[in-house]
Formats: structure tokens, sequence, C-alpha cells
């Protein structure tokens, strides 16, 4: 699908402002956003409109040109109100844990004050800080066309989904696929799977589910940058 920008951030700007933009980078450019402090002055061109996908023709990417602080996550708890997630979905790391494919797709959510700005701390609580906390690098899917960003999948492969797909063939799935970012699927291990805390039912909600749990970013990268996501 076509978008009006290529990269996009979401970034406190010099004078306060929380803005999401374009970075003005240079052709063939080396920069690692994720790496972008105040002292690199990194410009961004303000991304006006809050469809991001342009359903409605009206987001664009406009002249006025500002000084990056501080990169932010692309996405706010607000525009993801119900991450639905998907675990086991990746053979190396389900052979990691011991268990085999499952023959459908494993759900579980997390509620959206997971979600965290890019390179800002996560917060451990106090029963988890015996080093059970765990950490999973995931690729985040930003998929189709919504006015709202309603649905974040987290696990090994993560999709923000912006309309209703159904029964979609598997050669058509990327149409579906708008951008990509990277995200973190914070868990606590222990309380997860352990049964002297979990039971004899691995606990996915309570595990994965406490503040700060899923960072995401720093920018989003439109699919048509990214032909082969593989």
């Amino acid at each position: 699908m076509s978008l009006p920008w290529k990269r996009l951030i979401r970034f406190r700007a010099l004078d306060g402002r929380i803005l999401r933009g374009e970075p003005i980078l240079p052709a063939e450019s080396t920069i690692n956003l994720g790496l972008v402090t105040e002292a690199d002055q990194l410009q961004a061109s303000i991304i006006q409109g809050q469809d991001i996908y342009d359903t409605t023709g009206k987001t664009k990417v406009t002249d006025e040109v500002v000084t990056v602080k501080q990169i932010l996550s692309p996405l706010a708890p607000s525009d993801v109100p119900i991450p639905r997630c998907v675990g086991l979905n990746y053979a190396k790391h389900i052979k990691e844990v011991g268990r085999k494919p499952p023959p459908f797709p494993f759900i579980f959510f997390k509620p959206n004050t997971c979600v965290n700005d890019h390179g800002e701390p996560v917060v451990i609580p106090r029963i988890a800080q015996d080093d059970q906390a765990d950490y999973e690098g995931e690729l985040v899917c930003l998929t189709a066309s919504s006015p709202f960003i309603r649905d974040l999948l987290t696990g090994l492969q993560c999709l923000v989904i912006g309309k209703d797909a159904k029964d979609v063939p598997v050669e058509r799935a990327l149409e579906y696929v708008a951008a990509y970012t990277a995200g973190n699927d914070i868990s606590s291990r222990k309380l997860q799977r352990d049964p002297a805390y979990a039971g004899t039912v691995p606990q996915w909600g309570f595990s994965k589910g406490f503040h700060t749990f899923a960072p995401l970013g720093p920018v989003l990268v439109a699919a048509s940058e990214i032909p082969d996501p593989s």
C-alpha cells in the first residue's frame, strides 16, 4: 500500500512539542536512528494528520522542518488500545523453550500500558527482580489502513492491525503490511511457566503484562522500502 512517508518517527522537538515526522537523512545514510541524541541535531519534516495510513487523503509530509530532541516510540499507548499477541511462532525459540509448534496460533494479550518509548528504561516489578525477566527482539509490522491503529500483535513477529482481515491467502499477506519497526517482548519467565508461581497452566497475560514491557521503535519504515522482510 502507498504511504505519504518512507520513514516515520514520533519525537519530542526542541520546543517541547510531541510530533510525528519523516527524518531527513542524507542519501546512502548510515545513521542509526536508535542512537540519535539531541547532540546529533537530527531534523525531521513534520507529518500533518492523525491518520498515518492516509486513508482520508489528508495526511502529508509538510515543509515545516524541526530539530529532534528525543526519539520516542513511533506508537503511543493510546494508539494501541488492545495489544493482541501471538506466541510460539518462531521455530528456533520454540526449540529453546522445549515446546512443539502449536497447530494453531497461540494468542495472548498485553495491556497497552506495556507500550514503552524507545530507549526508555523497562521497569521490572519487585516480584520479578530475581533474574527471571527475559527479552525477545521482535519484527513489528503495521498492516493495512485505518484512522486509528487498533491492535498490536507482539510475539516473535508483531503486527499493528489497522483494518479487519479475514481469510487472506498466504500469497497476499504482505499486501496488508504498511510498515515495519522493531519491538521487544519482555517476559517474567517464572511467573509465566514455573508451577510454583503460575500453577499448572502457563500464565502469559500476567507475566508479560507489566508496565513498559513492550518497547517499540525507533522508526516505522514503509513496507515499500523493505520488499522482502525475511
